[in-house]
């Protein structure tokens, strides 16, 4: 039995504690460069929050390194036709997401909610405890937000054919590359996303082409769907997803400004805080790596949990420290925190950013009023939105 038929959730941790590197991702590099050599294709690359500050590993630059000019500068080179952030994505599922947690809490909806952007943490909530799958959120990740939006609004305004675009995403996640196969995720009649590689097939893409990485200057993503908030980035550090939504969700609420949320921060596997927002106590949990996930649904199915909200990640420490990010020595892994190094380059970046919350994006508001119309709209629903299955274990 192939491991496609098992109830592995092909998080990849395997493969970055693998002491002897006799484990590797499925490689898709040749296919995304056939891809880019066709006059025909469009081809469009998104980039995930953690990339950035684990991509200059690939080039000898210390742990805890942001690259973000340098990855930019480096994909335009290998041909891709636009290079966007999936940054833009994470404020877009902010919006859905904060906006499907005001509508549970207010109209009765299944509590506690549970973010979904984390496709390994996903699939082992479909085997292990699929009775709990309508707590998860509707929001489809990042990853396929972005290519569901590139293929239907992104493809209307430029005049593009869905069929001739194909769509690469950068994750540093070995589960992207089973999520783009996922029913449910082809808003435009295609797949949302055509390829996803790792941070790793990334670095070695660049270093096949001869691009002398150190050496090219600092670049930006391409506009609209480049536009990202310090919410957006955060996405990539374990209590990220719960800490933008809470931005966002305080503001819609109250119309108050919230910009750090410490409580939610760190890479300890379980953490629990309370917020008040208007008239309302919201308690909620963040989890990372599926030990702590296992514990947080046991105290939802024996009544114990008293979150309304609840972030789970697959990966210790979250989407830094993925299966598809640079593979690091024991000798460095059990000195080095690089968990917490790689997610100071996200919390940084948010600092430094003039928009902090993700409805303040401009392009965030544009998609709306020209596409969506509103968070939580028909429209938005059919693109942004998905559902679970209920899968065997073995």
């Amino acid at each position: 039995m192939g491991l496609g038929e098992t109830s592995c959730v092909s998080c990849g941790q395997c493969i970055a504690v693998c002491p002897v590197g006799a484990l590797s991702e499925k490689d898709y590099v040749n296919d995304v460069l056939a891809a880019i050599a066709d006059p025909e294709k469009t081809v469009l690359v998104q980039t995930a929050p953690s990339v950035r500050a684990g991509l200059g590993e690939c080039f000898d630059y210390p742990i805890g390194t942001n690259v973000e000019g340098k990855m930019a500068a480096a994909l335009r080179r290998l041909g891709f036709d636009k290079v966007f952030d999936t940054d833009f994505a994470a404020d877009l599922t902010i919006m859905e997401e904060a906006n499907e947690f005001i509508e549970r809490v207010q109209n009765g909806g299944v509590l506690p909610m549970i973010t979904s952007c984390s496709p390994g943490w996903v699939k082992f909530c479909e085997h292990y405890y699929p009775e709990l799958l309508p707590h998860l959120s509707s929001c489809k990740s990042p990853q396929q937000m972005f290519g569901a939006t590139a293929k239907t609004y992104y493809a209307e305004k430029m005049g593009l054919d869905p069929k001739n675009i194909v769509m690469v995403a950068i994750m540093p996640c070995t589960a992207k590359k089973f999520e783009i196969g996922r029913p449910d995720q082809s808003a435009a009649g295609v797949p949302d996303v055509d390829f996803a590689l790792t941070t790793r097939e990334l670095g070695r893409m660049i270093k096949r082409a001869g691009i002398n990485f150190k050496a090219l200057p600092d670049e930006k993503f391409d506009d609209p769907l480049g536009i990202s908030t310090g919410a957006g980035v955060i996405f990539g550090a374990t209590g990220g997803v719960m800490e933008a939504a809470l931005r966002t969700a305080v503001h819609t609420l109250t119309g108050e400004n919230v910009t750090d949320l410490p409580e939610v921060r760190g890479t300890q596997g379980i953490k629990e805080a309370t917020y008040k927002v208007g008239d309302l106590d919201v308690n909620v949990e963040v989890a990372s790596g599926l030990a702590n996930a296992r514990k947080v649904l046991d105290s939802i199915k024996d009544g114990s949990c008293k979150a309304q909200f609840i972030e789970i990640m697959a990966c210790p420490g979250g989407c830094v420290n993925g299966g598809g990010q640079p593979q690091v020595a024991m000798g460095i892994r059990n000195f080095v925190d690089i968990r917490e190094e790689r997610a100071k380059v996200l919390y940084d970046l948010d600092k430094s950013m003039p928009l902090r919350q993700s409805h303040e994006n401009p392009a965030i508001k544009q998609v709306y009023e020209e596409y969506f119309g509103k968070p939580g709209s028909e429209k938005a629903h059919h693109v942004l939105h998905t559902s679970y299955v209920e899968r065997s274990v073995n």
